[in-house]
């Protein structure tokens, strides 16, 4: 039903900035959260940045707090992540996701539907 594409990774130095972009499609509602996912080579896929369709709330990682930033444009549907001050521990491969209706978007459990990722890879 709801259909998500992550664009915008890539290769960037230390130190330096990368917007991703999370475009939504199919059945979604204004009630629905939204939220930034990573997984790292061997790691488990983590939370990283959350935030309420319909409001401006917002929720980030410690990992990440200070340096990232979410965002949405209702206009365009689409959710954002900037990144700033990226670090090398930042590269990961990086999920938007759709939260079940009335979820915290913070857990992986409480999302239902997943993009494909979009890879970031920051070098030192």
């Amino acid at each position: 039903q709801v259909q998500l594409v992550e664009s915008g990774g890539g290769l960037v130095q230390a130190g330096g900035s990368l917007r991703l972009s999370c475009a939504a499609s199919g059945r979604t509602f204004s009630s629905y959260a939204m939220g930034w996912f990573r997984q790292a080579p061997g790691k488990e896929r983590e939370f990283v940045a959350a935030i309420s369709w319909g409001g401006g709330n917002t929720l980030y990682a410690d990992s990440v707090k200070g340096r990232f930033t979410i965002s949405r444009d209702s206009a365009k549907n689409t959710v954002y992540l900037q990144m700033n001050s990226l670090k090398p521990e930042d590269t990961a491969v990086y999920y938007c996701a759709q939260a079940k209706s009335g979820t915290i978007p913070t857990i992986r459990a409480n999302m239902d539907y997943w993009g494909k990722g979009t890879l970031v890879t920051v070098s030192s």
